[in-house]
């Protein structure tokens, strides 16, 4: 699983897992994503599709960031963010499965999963409100670590030894991060950025249930229709702005959102998790310098000692596990 957020597979991706995920927003949407017929692997397009929707993800937070700096209130944001998908999505399928895929009898878990999405979507939108971006964008990478948990303990999934070192691994790099003597970061925004990845793990093994049966555009479809009335109401507590670059941050949060999904999707039609997730964590240096240019912010030391064993970590998970499902195909070919 990786942490992505995606429309199409709705993993989260893991969201990066699926996620995102989401993403999450994504952060908080994983894709889980079955084998391609080699005909229609293209690696290098799928590469250049994840870079460009690590690339869109980060730009969205730090959008996030600037609009929270600029007064926006959280909800405008996330309402933004959920209500641009509905009518994209929409066009979705009805320029590919039809609307008929939209029947379904299983609303009580896509209420459940819009639940614990939306918990996990303002956890994410809040953790680059709180912390430097490179820094919430590195907790994020923690998301798989929490699936790999999630998976032995809710679904009693056997997790081999090299999974539970990655587990290891990336915990430790936790710690260099935001331990005793690493970087002056704040604990309230250190234990948000923490609970959003661990809130995008918990979706995607909720998504994978709802996979099952559910059409993975659809899954994304009905997540943005169950927490977007609930959204508006929110924000006519918070009162609308008429500030135009108020509107440009907005607009431009909504899109980039929509895009990274849209993005995501695509990279993982052309390629497999395991080849392209490497790009995700470009996001990181695109995070380190929108901070620094944004908000005249540097990484701290730590940072760059800690990020590598997380980085690490989720890509020995995805890897791994993208091995055992070809081991387990291999064993069920005739």
């Amino acid at each position: 699983m990786a942490p992505t957020p995606s429309p199409a597979d709705d993993k989260p991706d893991t969201l990066l897992a699926e996620a995102a995920e989401n993403t999450a927003a994504t952060g908080s949407e994983q894709a889980e994503t079955g084998a391609r017929p080699q005909a229609n692997q293209r690696p290098t397009l799928a590469l250049v599709l994840r870079l460009g929707a690590a690339l869109t993800l980060a730009t969205m937070f730090a959008m996030v960031k600037l609009g929270h700096e600029h007064g926006l209130p959280l909800s405008h944001m996330l309402l933004v963010r959920q209500a641009t998908s509905i009518p994209i999505l929409l066009v979705w399928l009805a320029m590919t499965t039809g609307f008929a895929v939209l029947r379904t009898k299983r609303l009580g878990g896509h209420f459940m999963r819009s639940l614990y999405g939306g918990t996990g979507m303002v956890l994410n939108f809040l953790a680059p409100i709180l912390l430097p971006l490179a820094v919430s964008t590195t907790f994020s990478f923690t998301a798989p670590i929490f699936a790999v948990i999630l998976s032995a303990v809710v679904l009693h999934e056997h997790v081999g030894k090299w999974r539970w070192m990655a587990v290891l691994l990336g915990f430790a790099g936790v710690l260099l991060v935001a331990g005793p003597g690493g970087a002056d970061i704040p604990l309230i925004g250190a234990c948000v950025a923490i609970a959003a990845a661990f809130m995008v793990a918990v979706v995607s093994i909720q998504i994978r249930d709802l996979a099952q049966t559910e059409n993975s555009v659809v899954i994304v479809l009905y997540f943005s229709l169950f927490t977007s009335p609930l959204l508006l109401i929110w924000s006519f507590f918070d009162g609308w702005t008429s500030d135009p670059v108020d509107f440009a941050l907005l607009i431009g949060i909504g899109i980039s959102g929509t895009l990274a999904q849209v993005l995501l999707t695509l990279a993982l039609r052309f390629g497999q998790v395991a080849s392209v997730i490497v790009m995700d964590y470009v996001s990181l240096i695109a995070a380190a310098f929108y901070g620094w240019y944004l908000f005249a912010s540097l990484p701290p030391a730590s940072l760059w000692l800690g990020a590598p064993l997380i980085i690490a970590a989720g890509v020995i998970i995805v890897v791994r596990e993208q091995i055992l499902r070809r081991m387990r195909m291999r064993t069920m070919e005739p």
